[in-house]
């Protein structure tokens, strides 16, 4: 019964926006081409020795830990940052807060199989602190989204379903968030894809 019910949108802490169901379909599917079309997913290693269980690949710039830069770890150029991707970051961004003149020049796109999950973690690495625009595919999610302080509480969980958009800035672009699970076998089978892609675009200030 849930499915056939709209979800509204959220304004989940000052700055943070919840788009359900932002993405039609069709638009959906292509973004899934494209993001099979991007080469070189792969597991990021920590400073600390662990590796993210996430698989990753970078257009724009290359995010590192705690960096950015115009090769891959293995030194090879970063894939462009597409043009069309900045377009729909700002029909996003202004479809969440109404702000215009957004301009990213990064794209973080991550795949999460059914064990992945992310930390609670903060998006600092970037010299401009411009909104995040996120976009969901695939498998529903729970999206943790927390306060700027500490990884602990107070936090919301969110569910994130294919076709959502989360966007965060203003006083809560420094606040911390993660995917503590995703939620397997949720999406439409007709999306043809297995597990969940998540792409957050940045300006990066460089």
């Amino acid at each position: 019964m849930d499915a056939l019910l709209p979800r509204p949108r959220a304004e989940i802490a000052p700055g943070a926006v919840h788009l359900p169901d932002w993405l039609g379909f069709d638009e959906q599917r292509e973004f899934v081409t494209a993001c099979r079309g991007w080469s070189g997913y792969r597991h990021t290693r920590l400073p600390n020795g662990g590796v993210m269980s996430v698989k990753s690949v970078c257009l724009g710039w290359h995010w590192y830990p705690y960096g950015y830069s115009r090769t891959t770890g293995e030194g090879t150029p970063v894939l462009p940052f597409p043009d069309w991707l900045g377009d729909l970051g700002r029909r996003a961004l202004a479809a969440a807060t109404g702000e215009e003149g957004y301009e990213p020049d990064v794209a973080l796109v991550n795949f999460y199989d059914a064990t992945a999950k992310m930390g609670l973690h903060q998006d600092k690495d970037e010299r401009s602190l411009a909104p995040v625009v996120s976009f969901s595919l695939g498998d529903a999610c729970v999206f943790r989204f927390g306060n700027t302080e500490t990884r602990g509480r107070p936090y919301t969980d969110v569910e994130l379903r294919s076709g959502d958009v989360f966007v965060f800035g203003g006083p809560s672009r420094l606040a911390y968030h993660g995917v503590p699970k995703t939620l397997p076998g949720t999406a439409d089978p007709a999306l043809g894809l297995t597990g969940r892609l998540n792409i957050t675009l940045r300006v990066s200030g460089l």
